[in-house]
């Protein structure tokens, strides 16, 4: 087995990678493929935490453009990560990983409340933990309860996986001509406004020195790439 350059990783997703065609609803089959990508993680022997986001089913300024109140709209995305998390657990489960839901928000009846202690034991017990709700506060995004949670647990990097191969100078969907980084600092992605990640989180990374590594999810073997240290997507590190 290959030496990992990263053992311990918080994996953030967007709720689109469970979407069907068209980037909305839950679609089993696309939870079952994700699930294999993290399977493969753990077979490596990587410890897997999971953030993912609430994009397929609910997008808070879609609220906001019609009047809704800030907390609610945001209160209805921490609830769909939820739906989330439970449905990537359940595909996590299938594929023969033990996997714990925990949530910000308490509701003992479908998930554990998130306590930082019980996650990093779950991990070191080799399970794999989705945590979900977000930070259980609005005005915080689930890129910043990445930075938090990545934090919390000790983790080693934290990896955005999207559908965009790194941090590019503009839109590449946009602009053909867009470049790619391979590396950049925090306070270089800060001060150009890429919107790769919020300004919270990466304000959070860089203040605690937690590489960030941007990916395609959808591009072959990209995370595990990734953790074994090889060249893949945009490092944004001090």
């Amino acid at each position: 087995m290959s030496a990992l350059r990263y053992r311990r990783i918080l994996l953030k997703l967007g709720g689109e990678a469970l979407a069907r065609e068209g980037g909305f609803g839950i679609d089993p089959d696309e939870a079952d493929i994700v699930a294999g990508k993290i399977r493969r993680l753990r077979d490596l022997g990587a410890e897997v935490a999971v953030v993912i986001g609430a994009g397929n089913l609910w997008r808070g300024k879609d609220g906001l453009d019609h009047g809704m109140d800030r907390a609610t709209a945001d209160h209805m995305g921490m609830l769909a990560t939820v739906m989330n998390a439970l449905a990537l657990a359940d595909a996590l489960l299938r594929s023969g990983l033990e996997p714990r839901v925990m949530t910000a928000i308490e509701m003992r009846a479908v998930a554990e409340p998130y306590i930082r202690g019980r996650a990093i034991r779950h991990l070191e017990k080799g399970r794999t933990i989705l945590m979900a709700a977000g930070t259980g506060n609005p005005y915080f995004t689930t890129d910043t309860a990445a930075a938090l949670r990545a934090m919390e647990i000790d983790a080693e990097v934290l990896i955005k996986a999207t559908k965009v191969d790194g941090v590019f100078d503009k839109d590449p969907k946009v602009y053909p001509d867009a470049v790619r980084f391979e590396r950049i600092s925090f306070t270089e992605a800060l001060n150009l406004r890429l919107g790769v990640m919020d300004s919270t989180a990466l304000a959070l990374c860089r203040e605690n020195d937690l590489p960030i590594i941007v990916l395609d999810l959808w591009q072959p073997n990209s995370v595990e790439r990734a953790i074994l240290g090889q060249p893949i997507g945009t490092l944004i590190s001090s």
